[in-house]
């Protein structure tokens, strides 16, 4: 093998180690002969020495971390299955390598007993129907326990909330017995509103005898239209004497 062939060849391979790349979104913790060497680098090209230098990279991209359901006993007694989604990302590359072995896998271990310890201290109805501060409560915590890591979490989601079939029946049972008392609180309502009116009209109609017998015709003209079948009214002394006390005396 020709001399130049070998030296070519030693360049290349020396270039290709010494040579790196990264992109807008990675940075890269350099540790020459085991010391952090400055600050990360990057973004654009990287100059390593082979041997001497070892690049860690890490993505400062968000991370969607899902996780796995968590079996959770709330604080009124009831077993729940519980799973969430957590977006987090690197703002500090060298405390994600330094201060932590594998910040992935802590802080998926961190969000799974977190989740269990905040929903433990809930109630279901609140778990249910207030679910944004569960999950506010969530990313605080989450938030302030990966910091020293070099990690920001950015938001928290409770995914779903599995409950056996006997307290799904049971909350089922609650919201139709719910939605009873609403249609009879409503319905008490518009029967107060309707007897408030009534009772404004009849006094209306009181201090006024004329406006009583014009609704009294009315009424049997309705009745007239709407029914094709006879019906007898007595006719009231009171309507007759209106007009017989406006004739002239003979």
């Amino acid at each position: 093998m020709p001399i130049y062939l070998f030296i070519l060849a030693v360049v290349v391979i020396f270039l290709a180690m010494a040579i790196k790349i990264l992109r807008e979104y990675e940075r890269g913790v350099i540790f020459r002969l085991g010391r952090v060497l400055g600050r990360p680098k990057g973004p654009g090209l990287i100059i390593l020495i082979p041997i001497i230098d070892r690049m860690v990279m890490v993505s400062l991209r968000t991370v969607v971390l899902e996780v796995p359901a968590q079996d959770v006993v709330t604080r009124d007694n009831v077993s729940i299955k519980v799973n969430a989604v957590v977006y987090f990302r690197v703002i500090d590359p060298m405390k994600a390598i330094i201060d932590v072995e594998n910040f992935l896998y802590a802080t998926s271990q961190l969000s799974q007993t977190t989740l269990r310890s905040v929903l433990g201290q809930a109630e279901l109805d609140d778990l249910l129907s207030h679910r944004e501060k569960i999950n506010e409560r969530l990313q605080e915590i989450l938030d302030k326990h990966t910091e020293p890591w070099g990690i920001k979490v950015s938001n928290v989601e409770v995914k779903n909330v599995d409950l056996a079939q006997e307290m799904q029946r049971v909350i089922a049972r609650q919201a139709e017995a719910e939605r009873e008392r609403r249609a009879k609180v409503i319905s008490a309502e518009g029967e107060f509103q309707a007897a408030t009116k009534l009772h404004e009209a009849s006094d209306i109609l009181s201090q006024n005898p004329m406006a009583l017998q014009l609704r009294y015709l009315t009424t049997l003209v309705e009745i007239s239209v709407e029914k094709s079948s006879t019906v007898i009214f007595p006719l009231p002394i009171d309507l007759v004497k209106v007009f017989t006390d406006k004739m002239p005396p003979k």
